[in-house]
Formats: structure tokens, sequence, C-alpha cells
């Protein structure tokens, strides 16, 4: 047991959390987070770019089908570190020292799991999975080459992401950037190396980053070990703690589901250009896709920057700070997403040319880009609502908005549209789910300001 002042020292960057201007600590918190999701957001752009311009556009659409896959893995990596990253913060808050160490160690345990578990079963079924998600007999091979990489290091890439999250919960948000930027630099340098001097394909590009992830991962391990860290790997630690894993997987639910329902949508939506289109429709949306995410990553890096903050603060009752760094988020977040619009706006053709040299596919992302992000400007307020009902802890609110956009308004959108409109149809499902989510998440919001005001 740490005597006080032992917790004085140690903990000296947490109290901060709770003193330190709202501001300046959202930038502080929010910077690191930012580039670091800006630089993760660079892997698929990367992949992308250097196989459609080294391999073919088929290719491209391959390497959209395996976002989803991806996405899947990701979903339970997420209900892991989304949710003891919260509960880290919180517990942090509340002066729980001894728990939020145990949550470090439980955390590694889980992702070790995790990891090994998922990877394993998805490597056995890896080609009627990728059927599921709209591949063709054409697309099938670029898909699998480069998924049965990614899947057998499964346990590394939900340890990275794992360790990176506590990294930020735990008030080292700069070595969590660092973390990421180490990883996109040394895929940038071998993606190329392993594609074109190689002459590895698709396979190459997958590799670069699984050992992008090894190295940088290795860097982790050393960070939680060094016994000067308050929140460090120590014996004890390690085993489950049921109360830990619930209140993790509970927490992490939101995300979870996001991400889950998410490549149910992104099937239907694969499979739904090819009813109405070919495989190019779909190297066309991964182009787009690709771009709006690269955004969206951003507005991601403001919640999480958003994160310690608020649990910080909701744990110590401070609910003026609260509120101050969900107003101050929302306005940021706005100001990424439109800026994305206009950019998309004045050099659509340079964009989609990076990823591409086909002139029909260039034409047609052109298209399907200014459709996508049409409605950007008002949904940074809608992702950061529902991380912000996730950070206070109130789950049900934050599941429900994480699943209206996508299984309420966006699916039917998607089934209904393009029978009316072909693929423009399936394009537009996606802002008008986004203004209807938009309205839901306000009047939510609405309620909940009345009800703490009430308290």
């Amino acid at each position: 047991m740490d005597d006080a002042k032992t917790i004085a020292g140690k903990d000296a960057g947490f109290l901060e959390l709770g003193s330190e201007p709202v501001g300046r600590l959202l930038l502080k918190y929010a910077t690191p987070a930012v580039i670091a999701m800006t630089a993760s957001s660079l892997y698929n752009i990367v992949d992308a770019i250097f196989i459609g311009q080294g391999v073919s556009a088929l290719a491209i659409a391959g390497i959209s089908l395996t976002f989803p896959v991806m996405q899947m893995t990701a979903a339970f990596g997420s209900m892991i570190g989304v949710g003891a990253s919260t509960l880290l913060s919180v517990r942090l808050g509340e002066r729980d020292y001894e728990t939020a160490r145990r949550i470090l160690g439980n955390v590694v345990v889980l992702n070790v799991i995790m990891g090994v578990v998922l990877g394993a079963l998805m490597l056995c079924f890896i080609d009627p999975i990728l059927y599921f998600f709209g591949a063709t007999d054409e697309t099938l091979r670029y898909a699998r080459d480069f998924m049965v990489v990614i899947l057998a290091g499964n346990v590394i890439t939900h340890l990275y992401y794992g360790l990176n999250a506590m990294l930020r919960a735990a008030s080292q948000p700069r070595a969590a950037m660092m973390a990421t930027i180490y990883s996109v630099v040394l895929n940038v340098i071998l993606c190329p190396l392993f594609i074109y001097v190689f002459g590895w394909g698709i396979r190459g590009a997958a590799l670069a980053t699984m050992l992008s992830q090894t190295s940088v991962l290795m860097w982790q391990f050393k960070l939680f070990s060094n016994k000067r860290q308050f929140i460090r790997f120590q014996r004890g630690i390690y085993r489950l703690k049921a109360r830990i894993v619930k209140d993790s997987f509970m927490i992490g639910l939101s995300p979870f589901l996001i991400n889950l329902t998410g490549c149910v949508v992104a099937a239907l939506i694969n499979k739904s250009l090819l009813v109405y289109g070919n495989d190019l429709d779909v190297a066309s949306y991964g182009i787009c896709n690709r771009y709006a995410f690269f955004f969206l990553m951003i507005v991601m890096g403001l919640n999480q920057g958003m994160q310690p903050i608020v649990g910080y603060n909701y744990g110590a009752n401070n609910s003026d700070r609260v509120r101050a760094a969900l107003v101050k988020t929302i306005v940021w977040a706005t100001v990424v997403v439109t800026v994305g619009f206009v950019v998309s706006l004045i050099v659509p053709r340079q964009i989609v040319s990076a990823f591409t040299t086909d002139p029909y596919l260039i034409d047609i992302s052109m298209h399907n880009l200014f459709i996508l992000v049409c409605t950007f400007p008002i949904i940074g307020f809608t992702i950061v609502v529902t991380n912000f009902f996730q950070c206070i802890g109130v789950v049900k609110k934050s599941i429900f908005l994480s699943l209206s956009r996508q299984l309420i308004f966006l699916i039917p959108a998607v089934i209904i549209l393009p029978t009316f409109m072909g693929v423009d149809g399936v394009m537009w499902s996606f802002p008008v789910s986004d203004v209807v989510a938009t309205a839901t998440a306000a009047v939510l919001f609405w309620m909940e300001m009345r009800k703490s005001k009430r308290n």
C-alpha cells in the first residue's frame, strides 16, 4: 500500500486533470491522440495507395473487403481497450490506485486470450467470411492474401492497441502518440520495399503492417516495465478479476457494438454495390471511405483526449469541468469534419488519383466522394456525444446512439434507396442516416443536460 507521500508524488500527473484549465488540458491530451489517430488512419491509406498503384485496381477492391474484417477484430479489441482505459481514468479520479494497477494486468491477459482465439477462428473460416463481406472470385485472392498475414498476428495487434489505450489513460498521451507514429513510419518504409523491391504484392503490405506493430509493441512493453512509472507491469496484477472484466466489457460494449454493426453494414453495402454495380464500385467505395475515415479518426482522437478529462472529473464530481470538456470537444470536432468536407469539394480528383490511375475508377470515385461527405459538418456532434455518454457511464444511451445510425437508420436506407437510385442509392444512404442520427443525438443530449442540471 502506497503511503500518502508516495501517492502525492506519483499521481501528480493525474491530479492535473482536476485542476488545470480545461481548454489547455484538452489541447494537451487531444493533440497527441489526434496525431496518433491520424497516423493510425494512414495505415489503411498507405496500404491502399501502394496496392492500387503497385498491384491493380481489383486489388483495391480486395483490400477494401479486408476493412470490415479488420473492423470485426477491432470490435473485440475495442471492447477491452476502450472499456478498460475509461475504467482506469475513472478509478484514478476516485483515487482507487490498487484497482487501477490491476486493470493494466487484466488488459494484457484479456488481449492475449482474445487475440489468439479470434485470430485462429477467423483463419479457419477466412474464405466464407470474405465471401460474406462481398468478395467475388476475382477479388477473393487479394483479400485472402492480405488477411491471412494480418490474422496470423492478431494477438500482436490486440496488445498494441490495448497498451496504447492504457498509455493515454495513464497520463502518457505523448508516448501513445509516438507509438503510433513509429508504427506508421515503419509501415511507410517497409510497404513499398516489400511490394516493389521484393515483389511480395498484397502480402508484402500486410507483412509490413505486422512487423511495424511488433516493433512498437516491444517498445510499449519497455515503457510499462519502467519501475518509475506508477501504472506498470508488476507481480499480482495479471489474475483476472471478475469486477474489472465485467466493468470493462460493459463500458466497452458501445464501441464493440459500433464496430460489429459496422461489419454487418459493410457486408450489406458491398453486396448492394455488386448487385447494382461491379467490383470497381466496391473499390470506389473503399477509396472514398478511406478519405472519410481519415477525418473521422481525427475526431476519434479528440474523443480520446476528452476521455481521461471527462472520466476523471466525473469520478471526482466536477460537473462544470465535465461540461466544459464536452463543449470544447464538440466545437473542435465540428471544425475538423467541416475541413474534410471543404477539401473534398476543392480537390476531389487529386484525392482519388492518389489511389489509382484507372480513369473510370477515378470518375466514379469523385462522384461518390461528394455524396459520402456532404453531411460531414454535422456528424462531429453525434460522434462526440456518443462517446461522452460512454465516458460518464450512461451505457444505454451510448449503445442506442451507436446502433441507431447503422441498424435503425442506415440499413433500411441501404435496402430501400438503391431500388430507386441504383449505386447512387447505396451512397446516399450515408447522408440520410447521418441527418436522422444527428437529430436523435441532439434530443438525447438535451435530455441528459436537463437531468444533470436537476441533480
